[in-house]
């Protein structure tokens, strides 16, 4: 029954995985995400039932549109794979079985979900587009409300803590919206906080803190790599013309999720 419940668990993620590309593609873009049908960036044209199922479609029509052939990224295939690999490796380290499912592991559960469609929509479009997008942000803040008001309720966890990390939205949204009319800009900083913020809510501090050294590390060997190149181009830029190309979302997100992932092992194994 267990084997049936993650078969369940991965075509949910792989869906998931297909509602990431589109929403990373379209979300910059101003575009709508729900009521708009599916379609070819490349002909326009709309997609049918068929073209739709997530990793069976790219693999039926071998990576190809169907109406105008043009080759679809295989980045869609290999996320809706890592995404449904993602929802079931939590799945399964937080406990998630057939015998033990209760209302309080899918409720568990549903927030796992929703904290990865805001990590992966926040990494997803600071790859694309060296971007913190606002509309995410929010997302982000609203669902960790709903967390601290649901722990605070059903694990009567500390209220003072979590009143701490409201405020600290307040500050930050206030500053932005200052720095908005001011300068007509949203500061890239302060997405990065806001994410930092919400990183700590659904996680913990310490396992935030280790993302953050993670990051810097992959930062650090990011400019390493970039510098080693141009030497060889013979171009150079400064460290802070580089350090504006990095997508500082990007690297926290992936950094993040692989340390959630190494907690929840550690706490299994124990």
């Amino acid at each position: 029954m267990n084997i049936f419940l993650y078969i369940i668990i991965f075509i949910m993620g792989s869906l998931f995985g297909s509602f990431f590309t589109l929403a990373v593609y379209r979300i910059p873009k101003k575009q709508d995400i729900i009521h708009t049908h599916s379609y070819c960036p490349n002909c326009n044209h709309k997609l049918g039932l068929l073209d739709l199922f997530p990793i069976i479609s790219y693999i039926a029509l071998r990576g190809k549109c169907r109406y105008c052939k043009e080759k679809i990224r295989p980045r869609y295939f290999i996320l809706e794979i890592l995404s449904g690999t993602l929802f079931i490796a939590f799945a399964f380290l937080i406990g998630i079985r057939f015998e033990t499912l209760t209302v309080l592991k899918i409720i568990d559960f549903s927030f796992t979900a929703l904290y990865l469609t805001f990590i992966i929509l926040l990494a997803g479009i600071d790859k694309e587009n060296r971007k913190v997008e606002k509309s995410v942000s929010i997302y982000g803040i609203v669902i960790s409300i709903m967390y601290m008001i649901y722990l605070c309720i059903v694990d009567q966890a500390n209220i003072y803590r979590y009143a701490i990390y409201l405020v600290l939205y307040i500050i930050i949204l206030t500053l932005d919206t200052i720095t908005l009319k001011r300068f007509a800009k949203n500061s890239y900083l302060t997405g990065i906080l806001l994410m930092i913020i919400t990183m700590v809510v659904f996680t913990n501090e310490f396992i935030v803190a280790t993302s953050i050294i993670l990051t810097l590390l992959a930062i650090a060997i990011y400019m390493l790599i970039y510098k080693l190149k141009e030497n060889r181009k013979k171009q150079k830029q400064s460290d802070k013309q580089i350090a504006k190309q990095i997508s500082i979302a990007f690297y926290l997100g992936a950094s993040n999720i692989i340390v959630v992932i190494l907690a929840l092992l550690s706490n299994c194994y124990m």
